[in-house]
Formats: structure tokens, C-alpha cells, sequence
């Protein structure tokens, strides 16, 4: 009945939380967004490794090959709290947005394969930014608001099943959905009207993605483990509408004249991305791994993304290391030999050339870097637990006018298991 519950109040939950803002980037201005960690909070505390790891009673949201391993229900989900100082060379504000980050379901079917179902946040825009133009005197002569909000989810069900005794390939399918909403609010001095310059885009696309694992045992205490995961090519379109305006400003936004009200589409093409990963460990002990991650540009076409001039793509890449330790996971006597301690890190080049200066010819590379850490803390004698999760991390830079990220991420899951459709027992 407790189950039930939850299940329903997620529900409820996951219908406002995936609405809400969050993001709080001034990196989310840029295409669709930013791209969200697909990873739960066990494998986001370990630096997002994973891609080789299959357990049988935690969801695998980064290789569809380790469905094979389930072995128990589990109903999984999490929040995330998102804290950001922004700083460039002349100033700092800080920002924070709370939101759920997943919610998925995952079973095994027969002694060889298993599924997932679930729904997290895909991309995510929000930002609010003013630039000032001043005078010899300082005087503000125009202003400049830059405000975005939205972002883009994606529906996925995955399948494993494992062919041959250690090696498991898997199957995901994704739809990807969501509106973004960006406007420009320009003032000059002296001028009675504001201008808006304001696009509304509703996102839609599939995506597909396979991967396999292979796991051999070394001996009695370690296992080594190899892992793939490959995000095939796709093409996400974007279409809307563009709107030009004057306003008048007061206590509130007056529209007055339309100078511009036209559709407009976009399309975001996305290359193969490869992934591989490394690790040794023995089961629900401990493991120790390391991901690498590459993809080539991304390209965005199309009217909706014809204003980004400041912005180029080039190839992305992330490397991640990180493991788990757990004392003695079914021990009786001692509760904390259960908790199972998570940590790593990450070193992401994001893709994204940004030249503040706008003359196209000074694009420099935001690049990421992050340590996490966690622990799973086991709920009564039962294999359910409930995770925490926390990382640090910058990104970008102060020089070149760009804007650098001081972040601290905190991160609450639920992973509830249960045996469902269990052959009836007679004593």
C-alpha cells in the first residue's frame, strides 16, 4: 500500500516538476539548451560512470545492455537541486532552482532480459541577462535583457537481453519533446518604446541508441567488465513562430506594434556518439571504472537558430572515473555495512564555442570539470535504498568577456525493489 502511494504522489509530482525551470545557465541560451545528465544518482556520484556496470536491483540509464542484469521491479526516481554562481570579470549573482530529475521503471523479463520505462529531463533553458552600454560618464545610454525558460524531456524505453553466457546487448528508443520560449528586450535612452524580439519553439524528434556489455570473471574476487553505448544520428526539429514588437514598460509588459510575426523552423542534427567504459569490481561489493565519450559537432539549421553568431560547435568529449565500496551489502548484524559509499569525477569538453566579442573570429571552448560523491543508505532489511548524491564543479571562464560557473549539486534518489509476478508458494 506504502508503494502505491508513492507511486501515486510521483505522479502528481512528476506533472509539475517537469514544467518547471531548470536550469539557472547563462550557457543555456544557446540551441536547445543545456543537454541534462541522463544518469542516476548512483552513477552521477560516481562521476557518471557506468556504462560497463550492470546490478540487479539499480537502473542503468546510460547502456540499455544492462536491463539483462535486473533480476528485481524497480521503481526509481529523484530530485535535483541546482546551485550556480555566475561570475565574469565585473561582477557575480548567484541562482538556484530545485527539480525532478527522473522517474522510471524498470523489470526483468525471464532469466535473460529486462526492460525500462521512464521520463527525464532531455535539455533545459534558463537564463536572465542584462547588458548595459554607457556613456563617457557612465550613464546608461541602452539595455539589453536576455531571458529564456523551457527545455525539452524525453520519453525512453529500453530493453536488454543477454544471448550468450557474459556478453548482454541492449536496445533504446527516445522521444524527445518540449517547448523553449527566448526573447531580446532592448531600451535606449531617451526612448519612450522598448523593442522585443521573441521566439517560441515547440521541439519534437526520436532518437535511438544500442549498447552491449561483456563481464568475465578473473577470479573469486574481482570481475573485469568492458561496456558501449552508441547514440545513433538524429535530427530534432524545431518549429514556431518569431515576433518583433515595440512595448511600452511600466509596472507591467504593454505590447504595442507588431513589426515582425512570421513562422520559422530549426533542426538540430546530432552526429553518432560513442561511448566506452572500462571497470573491475566483484558484485555488490565494489567497482572501480572509467568512461570515454566523443562525439562530432553538432549543427543547428534553420530560422529559429540563425541568431546564435557568437556561438560554433566542435567535437565533444567527456572522461569520467568513479566507483562504489560496500562493506557487507546482507549483513545481518551491522546496518552500516550496508551503506554503500560512491565518488569521481569528470572532465568535459562541452562541444560549445562561444566569442563574446561577436566578430566570429575569437571562440574559445567552455569546458567542464566536477568531483561527486554519495551513498546509498539501505530502507529496513529490504534491497530498496535511498541515494545521495552531491558535486562540485566550474565551468567556462572569466576571460575573454566570457562568464565563468561555480556550481554545487544536490541530488536525491529513491530506488524501491520489489519481486512482482512471483510463482505462487505452498507450505
Amino acid at each position: 500500500m506504502i508503494k502505491k502511494i508513492i507511486v501515486v504522489l510521483t505522479l502528481f509530482v512528476s506533472t509539475v516538476g517537469f514544467s518547471q525551470k531548470n536550469n539557472t545557465s547563462a550557457y543555456s541560451f544557446f540551441g536547445i539548451g543545456d543537454k541534462n545528465n541522463a544518469s542516476t544518482v548512483e552513477q552521477l556520484s560516481m562521476g557518471g560512470v557506468g556504462v560497463s556496470l550492470n546490478e540487479s536491483y539499480h537502473l542503468n540509464f546510460l547502456n540499455p545492455a544492462a536491463n539483462s542484469s535486473l533480476r528485481f521491479t524497480t521503481y526509481s526516481m529523484a530530485i535535483e537541486n541546482l546551485n550556480n554562481t555566475a561570475k565574469d570579470s565585473n561582477d557575480k549573482q548567484k541562482a538556484s532552482t530545485t527539480y525532478l530529475s527522473y522517474l522510471a521503471l524498470g523489470f526483468p523479463i525471464g532469466e535473460k532480459g529486462g526492460m525500462t520505462i521512464g521520463l527525464l529531463p532531455n535539455s533545459s533553458v534558463g537564463y536572465s541577462l542584462v547588458s548595459n552600454e554607457y556613456d563617457a560618464e557612465n550613464n546608461i545610454l541602452s539595455a539589453t535583457q536576455y531571458i529564456g525558460d523551457g527545455g525539452t524531456n524525453k520519453l525512453f524505453l529500453s530493453v536488454g537481453y543477454k544471448p550468450f553466457k557474459n556478453f548482454s546487448v541492449g536496445l533504446q528508443g527516445n522521444y524527445i519533446f518540449g517547448k523553449i520560449e527566448n526573447s531580446i528586450l532592448s531600451q535606449v535612452k531617451g526612448v519612450s518604446l522598448a523593442t522585443k524580439y521573441q521566439t517560441v519553439s515547440n521541439i519534437k524528434g526520436l532518437s535511438l541508441n544500442a549498447g552491449f556489455q561483456y563481464k568475465k570473471k578473473i577470479n573469486d574476487k574481482m570481475d573485469f567488465l568492458f561496456g558501449g553505448n552508441f547514440d545513433f544520428n538524429n535530427e530534432i526539429e524545431a518549429t514556431g513562430n518569431e515576433y518583433l514588437y515595440s512595448v511600452s514598460l511600466g509596472t507591467f509588459e504593454s505590447p504595442r506594434d507588431t513589426i515582425l510575426s512570421i513562422k520559422s523552423t530549426g533542426i538540430l542534427k546530432s552526429p553518432l556518439k560513442s561511448t566506452l567504459g572500462l571497470g573491475l569490481g566483484k558484485d555488490n561489493k565494489w567497482y572501480a571504472g572509467v568512461d570515454y565519450s566523443f562525439q562530432n559537432a553538432l549543427e543547428l539549421n534553420g530560422g529559429v537558430f540563425n541568431n546564435y553568431s557568437k556561438i560554433d560547435y566542435d567535437n565533444y568529449s567527456k572522461i569520467a572515473v568513479g566507483g562504489f565500496y560496500t562493506p557487507k551489502f546482507n549483513s545481518i548484524t551491522s546496518y552500516w555495512d550496508r551503506i554503500t559509499y560512491r565518488a569521481g569525477l569528470k572532465f568535459e569538453n562541452t562541444g560549445l564555442l562561444v566569442d563574446a566579442s561577436g566578430n566570429g573570429s575569437d571562440f574559445t571552448a567552455i569546458n567542464d570539470f566536477g568531483i561527486s560523491f554519495g551513498v546509498g543508505i539501505p530502507m529496513s532489511k529490504q534491497l530498496s535504498n535511498l541515494n545521495i548524491g552531491f558535486e562540485i564543479g566550474k565551468r567556462g571562464q572569466t576571460t575573454k568577456g566570457l562568464v565563468q560557473e561555480n556550481y554545487v549539486n544536490f541530488r536525491l534518489g529513491l530506488s524501491l525493489n520489489d519481486k512482482w509476478f512471483k510463482k505462487l508458494e505452498i507450505f
